[in-house]
């Protein structure tokens, strides 16, 4: 899927959780992270910003990087979570989780006179 399911400020919201959730499977390089992200419906991201997303993420100490060198190709960096990095996903996947309980509950009540 190249296009996006939600919309762009959406996408930007949520692209920090959503790397963090992606490498709670193990590690990934960029490429891997973006092709995960595109067949969860955030739409082929470009380098511009997905690359700045995992630089943040590294420099919290969320996620740490490591180069891997290629078999037969370029070296490329593969990002792995940290222990802090697995804390804030659930912390964080908590909150938006009661974030969607709240716009729903805001849409599914009665409004006052």
């Amino acid at each position: 899927m190249t296009r996006p399911r939600w919309p762009a400020p959406w996408v930007r919201a949520a692209l920090d959780l959503a790397v963090l959730a992606t490498l709670d499977g193990g590690p990934r390089h960029g490429y891997a992270i973006a092709q995960a992200l595109a067949g969860r419906g955030f739409g082929l991201l470009k380098g511009g910003s997905l690359y700045p997303a995992l630089n943040r993420l590294e420099e919290l100490g969320d996620v740490e990087a490591q180069w891997v060198e290629g078999h037969g190709g370029p070296g490329r960096k593969a990002y792995a979570l940290t222990e802090q990095g697995r804390d804030r996903l659930a912390r964080d996947l908590a909150a938006w989780r009661e974030l969607g309980e709240t716009m729903t509950t805001m849409t599914t009540q009665e409004h006052p006179g």
